[in-house]
């Protein structure tokens, strides 16, 4: 007996009928479903619904119904617990997701024998320090954004790599990604693709007002720290997500996360057919 846990995309109905097939399915065969309670209540799936503090407990397997963000979700939720996460792409193509749709039942059956590998994904420990002290960690599988908070400023922060001052950037933002989040808003800001197999940081600002206005790539060994200075306040923002807004004497630590994140995969991701198809690039 496996015991399952399915995240959905809160808006697609799609999403949310492939997830009452497929639980009713893996129930008949005399397994366990779970939802987190907080997508049940959205979806309709209430009677399979658990709190998030239980939601691993046990747990073999988490499968995310939607587009990236959904993944996002999922690893958030079990990342710590080592659980592995099967994608199934519900929207646009995905980076992070596995397998379409029509296949879910059928790569259900394959993980249920066995027949699935497991890709490890580098992690980002996003600590918030204070001006009083350590105000929380968060996980990121993207990245990790501190950003101005509005119009007609940027933000001001001192860099230290290691414990080593290496440089104040002005900016609109910086981003601190890893390879795995190296597709997503580093991209945009004209940051380097950088294979998900690799573990490493990219750190890149975003419009930067200085002369150095490059991207750097470090190991997943390094620790970076952005201190807030000259009274410019900024935004923390962690896979999407807002966390929380900081002032000057304030600092975010980045450093590589405890766990990886754990995708199920039934063949070798073809990174560059993904970069390919994303771009548009099969000619």
């Amino acid at each position: 007996m496996a015991i399952v846990a399915f995240v959905p995309h809160r808006t697609r109905s799609q999403a949310t009928e492939l997830v009452r097939l497929t639980a009713s399915w893996l129930e008949q065969q005399g397994h366990k479903v779970r939802v987190p309670a907080e997508d049940a209540e959205v979806t309709g799936l209430r009677h399979r619904a658990v709190d998030d503090d239980v939601l691993t407990t046990g747990l073999d397997l988490a499968i995310s119904v939607g587009g990236d963000g959904t993944m996002l979700r999922a690893v958030h939720l079990v990342c710590a617990a080592e659980v592995p996460v099967l994608g199934v792409n519900v929207g646009h193509l995905g980076y992070l997701t596995e397998v379409e749709p029509s296949g879910m039942r059928d790569a259900v059956e394959r993980w249920l024998a066995g027949d699935h590998h497991i890709e490890r994904r580098m992690t980002l420990e996003v600590e918030v320090v204070r001006a009083d002290g350590s105000d929380g960690t968060y996980l990121a599988l993207n990245e990790a954004v501190l950003q101005r908070t509005g119009a007609g400023h940027t933000v001001r922060v001192g860099t230290t790599i290691d414990g080593v001052e290496f440089l104040t950037y002005v900016a609109d933002g910086l981003i601190v990604a890893t390879p795995t989040g190296s597709t997503a808003y580093n991209l945009s800001a004209r940051g380097p693709i950088v294979s998900p197999s690799h573990r490493a940081m990219v750190l890149t600002p975003v419009s930067p007002h200085m002369l150095f206005n490059l991207p750097l790539v470090l190991s997943g060994r390094e620790v970076v720290r952005f201190d807030l200075i000259e009274s410019r306040p900024a935004d923390l923002v962690v896979d999407g997500q807002p966390i929380a807004s900081l002032e000057d004497g304030d600092a975010v630590v980045c450093r590589a996360g405890p766990n990886d994140a754990r995708l199920v995969t039934y063949h070798r991701r073809d990174f560059h057919r993904i970069i390919k198809a994303k771009f548009g690039l099969d000619g």
